[in-house]
């Protein structure tokens, strides 16, 4: 049986804008995180077969990443675009994600960047898993296929821990796991000259407006804007140890903030 991998990738802004969000491919990129995801996808494709489906969702201008995907030799992108999806917060675009995982069933196995390099959450992953009863492992670092599933290996408070996951299953790739490849320039030419990709609304998802959008959000993103404050500076301290820590000690006491 041939087995299906999809994706989810995003793009994310690069810089924090003057006023409203506007994506466009002038001011995003695909995410970083995702790049060790697509690398796994494509290392478990290259060990057991199947096919792979790149997902994203965003305006028209963001179909880029999609065209990376390809690039890289995934068979499938699809971006997930409407109008209404504007002002979605994880868990409204966490409900567009599960909706267009079902419309693409079935789906073997779903993995994730660790999170995204704006926002930083980190919290879509799991509420995509939720919301289809699936199971979950996060920070994955390594991939092992087995005939009925996956076996990975992830790192948390120094221990390494394993699991044994049936199909399908739900997963974030931590950004060791896997380093991304170039597409090189024959994967480039076929993505952007003979590659396409299918572009599904809410209306092809059947998902309420209600559920998405601001509507849909709990929470909303008032602003975003750079970090105040100027660079931070090193400073190295003079004599031995204990030297070094009486002079912390007193500049924290001097800025009342030890007794």
């Amino acid at each position: 049986m041939e087995r299906h991998i999809a994706v989810c990738i995003k793009a994310v802004m690069m810089k924090a804008p003057s006023g409203r969000v506007v994506r466009s491919s002038d001011t995003c990129m695909l995410n970083p995180f995702d790049r060790a995801a697509m690398e796994a996808a494509l290392g478990l494709r290259a060990e057991g077969g199947g096919r792979l489906t790149a997902l994203s969702m965003g305006p028209e201008s963001s179909a880029f990443v999609l065209f990376e995907a390809l690039a890289q030799g995934f068979d499938k992108g699809i971006l997930l675009t409407d109008p209404g999806f504007a002002g979605s917060d994880t868990l409204a675009t966490a409900r567009v994600l599960a909706a267009a995982l079902k419309k693409a069933a079935p789906v073997d196995g779903i993995l994730f960047g660790l999170r995204s390099a704006d926002s930083d959450t980190g919290q879509v992953p799991a509420q995509v898993a939720v919301m289809l009863g699936l199971p979950f492992v996060s920070g994955v670092r390594r991939f092992d296929r087995e005939p009925d599933g996956f076996k990975v290996e992830r790192g948390c408070d120094g221990f390494r821990e394993s699991y044994r996951l049936a199909f399908p299953g739900v997963f974030s790739v931590h950004p060791k796991c896997a380093e991304p490849r170039d597409a090189g320039l024959a994967g480039i030419e076929s993505a952007f000259g003979q590659g396409s990709i299918e572009r599904w609304s809410l209306a092809d998802l059947g998902l309420p407006a209600g559920a998405v959008g601001e509507a849909g959000s709990p929470t909303q993103l008032r602003r975003v804007a750079p970090a105040a404050g100027g660079r931070r500076r090193c400073e190295i301290l003079e004599g031995d140890l204990k030297e070094q820590a009486q002079t912390i000690a007193k500049r924290l006491a001097g800025r009342g903030l030890i007794g």
